[in-house]
């Protein structure tokens, strides 16, 4: 069955090439970001692991862990790992889940068998500290992930679970935001909204990213 947007992000135990985990346990009370590959040694692969490895502060900074998987064992995990921070000039400092049994691609419906029966499709989590899922994204395996935009929707879930805001296209952190058209009472908008707001439509007020 397909995860849909505020489901319970399925748990799990497997083990990784940093060791066994219990996948919420794991999480805490962090954000989490889980990507799969298509397999070990794939060349669209090896570039996103270490694009991500070069992330991992930004990542940090925003209290999510990140985690891969492949449906590779752990010993050709340790191998590519070391093809990964050879080409890609980095250090992978994040685990990568092993998932040669499937166990983990079924629970979160990873393999599309239209377009392949064994390899998992290029899919994307990110998971609240609530362990509900906040989105997810499905790229074919030809295709590589934009980890810039991944971490652009970051920025704008973690604000707007926080505040009475959206935000609007092509948005990011520090640019104005959309008030949600639930706050209509203008004491509650002076409040939330010291910085001001500017009403273009009744229904389309943009106002100054409340944190900054």
């Amino acid at each position: 069955m397909a995860i849909r947007l505020g489901d319970i992000a399925p748990d799990f135990t497997a083990q990784t090439s940093e060791g066994a985990i219990k996948f919420h346990e794991w999480l805490g009370d962090s954000w989490g970001i889980l990507f799969s590959h298509p397999a070990d040694y794939t060349p669209v692969c090896t570039t996103e692991l270490g694009a991500v490895a070069k992330l991992k502060s930004e990542f940090s900074q925003r209290n999510t862990k990140v985690i891969a998987l492949s449906v590779d064992a752990v010993d050709s995990h340790h191998g590519w790992i070391k093809d990964i921070n050879e080409t890609q000039k980095t250090s992978v400092n994040y685990p990568i889940i092993a998932d040669s049994d499937r166990k983990v691609s079924d629970l979160y419906d990873m393999i599309h068998p239209n377009a392949s029966d064994t390899l998992t499709v290029r899919s994307v989590f990110i998971i609240g500290p609530d362990k509900k899922v906040k989105l997810t994204l499905t790229y074919p395996a030809s295709t590589g992930r934009n980890f810039e935009e991944i971490l652009r929707v970051l920025d704008s879930l973690q604000l707007t679970v926080s505040h009475s805001v959206a935000t609007p296209v092509n948005w990011k952190d520090g640019d104005d935001c959309v008030i949600v058209p639930s706050i209509q009472d203008p004491k509650e908008l002076a409040s939330k909204f010291p910085k001001g707001y500017e009403v273009i439509k009744p229904y389309l007020r943009m106002t100054p990213q409340p944190n900054k």
